[in-house]
């Protein structure tokens, strides 16, 4: 693994969950770090150790893939929110997916090219966001009836699972983030955060977050 960034000054911290969603969905967890690193293109090296990924991962990873635990936890959890994961699929089985119909893992930009590298290499569910534009603490809750999301035009379904912070949903778990709340080019720090649910080790999500700072310092 690559050195600890000397800008991780402080471990992950973990986030605050609302009762009604860990009532209803035990052991989800969430973990979250701020890096000091914008966004834009990914750097050559960063680049390189995209293709030495694509390089590492073949079909019978993607046949054995199932079989770890991590990566059936997401499964387990996807079935227990209503998502088929042989339709939608989990994080990581997406990232597997492209990556075998595209004959390797695609760079897309700085951030996207870290976040795969640690979710593929640790089999946890990662994302980002920008963060200047987070307020307080980062948690997960259940949207309230007629909760706006910006850039959609209609209200949430209540009772949608988002991540959020102390004053509004960031994004959808495991799906869109909110408008103007993702990685930019304009963006200079951003915010990592790691979604755990039951069966996943909370070691494996600092993990995934030392992974994928180490990757955005490349």
């Amino acid at each position: 693994m690559a050195e600890l960034p000397a800008e991780w000054e402080v471990a992950p911290e973990p986030g605050w969950i609302d009762p009604a969603l860990a009532e209803e969905f035990p052991g989800v967890s969430i973990l979250s770090t701020t890096v000091e690193v914008g966004g834009g293109r990914s750097p050559e090296a960063l680049k390189e150790r995209l293709r030495l990924l694509s390089d590492r991962v073949a079909g019978a990873q993607a046949i054995n893939l199932r079989q770890r635990q991590i990566p059936w936890a997401y499964r387990v959890f996807f079935r227990h929110i209503g998502l088929d994961p042989d339709t939608t699929r989990t994080p990581i089985e997406q990232l597997i997916f492209d990556r075998i119909h595209d004959g390797g893992f695609r760079s897309r930009n700085r951030v996207d090219d870290a976040l795969t590298i640690a979710m593929v290499e640790v089999g946890v569910a990662l994302r980002a966001f920008d963060a200047d534009r987070v307020t307080g603490r980062i948690g997960l809750r259940l949207s309230a009836d007629g909760e706006r999301f910006e850039g959609r035009v209609s209200p949430l379904p209540v009772g949608t699972i988002v991540v959020a912070d102390e004053e509004r949903a960031l994004g959808i778990l495991f799906d869109r983030t909110a408008e103007g709340r993702g990685v930019t080019k304009r963006t200079v720090r951003m915010v990592l955060i790691g979604i755990g649910v039951r069966g996943v080790p909370d070691i494996a999500l600092e993990e995934g977050l030392w992974v994928a700072a180490s990757a955005l310092h490349a």
